[in-house]
């Protein structure tokens, strides 16, 4: 467990958003925007195609940590779980730039579906109707990452993926504190706008 724990950290902490940030535009994007390394950021300050490869590439940092842990493990769930955390905790605090990384809303989409597909599935489509019809990026992801545990003790799965997808919820939401506080004042920013 060990092992796949310290991949996904390691594999997590890879931040495409500075990547990116520094080899399309010559920049460290977390000094612009909302200073988040991650998806949205990089979409505000640099545009759709630089977001989108983020976006993309953050997902798949969650992906390949469980598939590692599920071929380290033997396909063990707990193990699996457990080193997808590891993904996004890398990715919100990531040891090669200090620890000042991004929401992790990219890579939490793409460990929930490796680990729960159908209740991510489920989850995303609501909150991408969200997404479309109030243009907040925030309230889609933190409604998306509420709805996960949910429908996942509607389907029936085990005690261990109820308290991760809870854990998970969690953490969204705690990153994602200022952008609450900023949604009840009605001062959020909407998907499309500029950075200021």
């Amino acid at each position: 467990m060990i092992a796949s724990n310290l991949i996904g950290y390691l594999l997590g902490s890879i931040s495409f958003s500075y990547l990116v940030g520094k080899y399309w535009a010559g920049i460290d994007i977390r000094n612009f925007g909302s200073g988040n390394a991650g998806a949205t950021n990089t979409l505000r300050v640099l545009g759709v195609g630089p977001g989108i490869i983020v976006f993309i590439f953050d997902g798949l940092k969650g992906v390949m940590s469980v598939l590692i842990a599920e071929f380290i493990s033997s396909g063990d769930p707990l193990v699996m779980i457990v080193a997808g955390i590891s993904s996004i905790v890398g990715h919100n605090w990531p040891i090669y730039l200090k620890f000042k990384g991004g929401k992790g809303v990219a890579t939490t989409i793409g460990v929930v579906a490796s680990l729960v597909f159908w209740p991510a599935l489920y989850s995303a489509l609501i909150a991408s109707i969200l997404l479309v019809t109030t243009r907040y990026v925030s309230l889609a992801s933190i409604v998306f990452s509420i709805l996960i545990p949910i429908f996942v003790i509607f389907l029936g799965y085990s005690l261990s993926y109820i308290i991760f997808t809870i854990l998970i919820a969690i953490l969204v939401c705690l990153r994602h504190k200022e952008n609450i506080k900023r949604l009840l004042k009605g001062t959020e920013r909407k998907f499309g706008e500029k950075s200021r």
